[in-house]
């Protein structure tokens, strides 16, 4: 079993930032990418940001410049920093992992509000 737990979500306004975190812990050999995905009312799940073991990023387009996700392989952990954020930003944002256990995992956590005012 693989358990991801996120943190750091909550109410903002708009130009301000929020740190996301995310832990994974259980029993696994490693684990390969990790990512952000956010669902705002309404709307699908979408990719908001990856973070591959060997640390290159992909960030969506809409959060290019303004986010950041980096990892630490040894903790496996993997945060966000979110700056100049948007009402458009709000969202329920999710971690994501690629996990490598007895087979190939992709393990989601809880998900944690992010609520961006004007």
């Amino acid at each position: 079993q693989v358990q991801l737990v996120e943190s750091g979500g909550g109410l903002v306004q708009a130009g301000g930032s929020l740190r996301l975190f995310c832990a994974a812990s259980g029993r696994f050999i490693l684990i390969n990418t990790m990512g952000w995905y956010r669902q705002a009312p309404g709307k699908q799940r979408e990719l908001v940001a990856t973070v591959t073991r060997g640390g290159t990023t992909n960030y969506a387009d809409s959060v290019k410049g303004r986010f950041t996700s980096s990892r630490d392989n040894a903790k496996n952990t993997v945060a966000l920093q979110m700056n100049s954020l948007k009402l458009e930003d709000t969202a329920v944002y999710y971690c994501n992992a690629e996990v490598f256990a007895s087979g190939t995992i992709d393990a989601w956590g809880q998900g944690t509000q992010v609520t961006v005012s004007s």
